[in-house]
Parts: C-alpha cells; sequence; structure tokens
C-alpha cells in the first residue's frame, strides 16, 4: 500500500472508531442484536405466546399446540452489501457518493466487532465485483477500508437483484445486512423481497443534494458515468427543472414505497453532509 492510500484508511479508521465508541456501540447493541435468533425447542403454547411461532408440524402430530422458542445467538453476522456502481462516483458537496459509502459502511464494521459480531462485504455493480467473507478483528475491517476506497470495479451498471441473489446463496444463515446504494436500478423487488425474508435486511440510500434538486447553472452537460452518455440540458429553463426534479421525486417515492411493502428499514444519507443523525434516527425506530 502507498502512503497515501495509508492515510485514507487511517483517517477513515479514526473518524468511524470514534462514532462507533462514542454514539453508536449501545445503540447498534439494542438495535441489532437479538435479531438474530436461534431455534432451541418446542414447549406447549401459553397464553400470552406469538401465535407465529406456532410449530404447525408438532401441533398437528401431538392435536396440541406447541410454540417454537428461539435463543438468542451470541454473536450476529453483519454484511455489507455496497454499491460500487459508477452513479457512486458523483458529488458536488466535498464529497463522492462512493467516499460517504465507505465512511458509513467502516462505522457500521467498527460497531459490529465492537459487539463482538463478524463482517463480511459485498461488492457489486451490475455484476459481483468481490465477496469479502465474514470475519472478526482490526485486521479485517482495515483490510474492508482498504477495499472500498481503492477498489475500481470492472463495470460501471447496477444489478441490485443479482447482488441480492448472490448474497443469499452465500450466506446461508440469517444475518444483519446493510445495502448501501442510491438504488439507480429497476427490476430488484422480487429479489429485495426474498431476501427480506431471510435476513435482516436494513436499506442506506446516499443521494446528493443536486440529484434532487436541479439548480439553474444555464446550458449544462450531463455525464451519465453507468451508461457513458452525454447530453446537454439547459437548466435555466424552469419546465425543465420542474421535469428533471419531478423524475427524481418519483424515483424517491418508489424505493420508499419498495422499501415499506417489503418491511425494510431506510435511511437516507447525503454526500457532505453528517450521517450520524440518520443512523441514530434509524438505530431508535429499531429500538
Amino acid at each position: 500500500m502507498d502512503e497515501e492510500i495509508i492515510k485514507k484508511v487511517r483517517k477513515i479508521e479514526i473518524k468511524a472508531r470514534g462514532l462507533s465508541q462514542q454514539m453508536f456501540s449501545g445503540e447498534y447493541h439494542s438495535a441489532f442484536k437479538g435479531r438474530g435468533m436461534a431455534f432451541s425447542e418446542v414447549r406447549e403454547y401459553q397464553y400470552g405466546d406469538d401465535v407465529r411461532n406456532i410449530d404447525w408440524n408438532v401441533t398437528a402430530r401431538l392435536a396440541h399446540p406447541y410454540v417454537k422458542v428461539f435463543e438468542e445467538e451470541r454473536e450476529l453476522t453483519v454484511m455489507l452489501l455496497v454499491d460500487v456502481s459508477g452513479s457512486g462516483r458523483f458529488g458536488t458537496h466535498s464529497q463522492f457518493k462512493e467516499e460517504l459509502a465507505a465512511e458509513v459502511a467502516a462505522t457500521l464494521a467498527f460497531s459490529a466487532i465492537a459487539n463482538n459480531d463478524k463482517v463480511g462485504v459485498l461488492l457489486f455493480s451490475d455484476r459481483i465485483e468481490k465477496f469479502i467473507p465474514p470475519k472478526k478483528g482490526r485486521s479485517h475491517i482495515l483490510r474492508i477500508i482498504r477495499e472500498l476506497i481503492t477498489f475500481k470495479p470492472e463495470s460501471n451498471g447496477t444489478d441490485l437483484g443479482q447482488a441480492l441473489g448472490y448474497f443469499q446463496n452465500v450466506i446461508k444463515r440469517r444475518c444483519t445486512a446493510f445495502l448501501l446504494s442510491d438504488f439507480y436500478d429497476r427490476g430488484y423487488s422480487d429479489a429485495l423481497k426474498l431476501a427480506a425474508r431471510k435476513h435482516d435486511l436494513v436499506a442506506l440510500r446516499l443521494v446528493d443534494r443536486r440529484e434532487e434538486k436541479m439548480e439553474d447553472l444555464g446550458l449544462v452537460k450531463f455525464y451519465d458515468p453507468e451508461s457513458t452518455e452525454t447530453l446537454w440540458v439547459d437548466s435555466g429553463d424552469a419546465a425543465v427543472r420542474r421535469t428533471v426534479d419531478a423524475r427524481m421525486a418519483a424515483h424517491n417515492r418508489e424505493v420508499e414505497e419498495t422499501m415499506r411493502r417489503h418491511g425494510i428499514d431506510m435511511a437516507t444519507m447525503h454526500t457532505g453532509e453528517d450521517f450520524v443523525v440518520p443512523l441514530r434516527n434509524l438505530f431508535a425506530r429499531r429500538s
């Protein structure tokens, strides 16, 4: 590793570790610990038991209601599913979305190892770019940070469905998974639904303010890093700005509705802004 990369890794480590220790350790524990439950035994149904835990096979065999009893797993597996497609290389407020993703992922990783959890990473575009199996330890987290800030994807597109399918295939036991993306994709709803059934899936949407509201900058040349197409747009035209803003608002509503429909918690974070508040609000909702 050259000296510049070492400095970047160290900078993110210091910030992420500090946030994790000072703000997130207890909240992370209460928000996610206990979400991973292991089957222990069955016992007779008692008044007040959750009917969703009824073991119908045993109930039918013994002609009396029985419920499954679960116990909290001593450690969780945390997976960070990070979108490294071309749209991540965009940002107008002192930070690219991919840089925000690295900081958020590193903070979650340090929170996880402080909680004695294992952490793994899946980097994806419209293909599976890299999979790092879950492990513990500071050296493992530093490797994850290094990959997040230096990795060069082979493709620019986005395929959330493929990434979620691969994730389900390689992680067999239930885990907590954070999906970091701007969600510029379609047709991933079914894969999201299946992943959320098996795992505790959380969506972290990364956005730049200029994507949500176009400013009057006159004639502007836009470049799409995923399709590599360019387009001249007259941002001085109020009707054009309204059309672009309306499309982005519709996209945001579609993402939010998809997450709501599948019971997935989501937080939105903006480049160049403090991500502590949306993360803490997410943890509080789950607690």
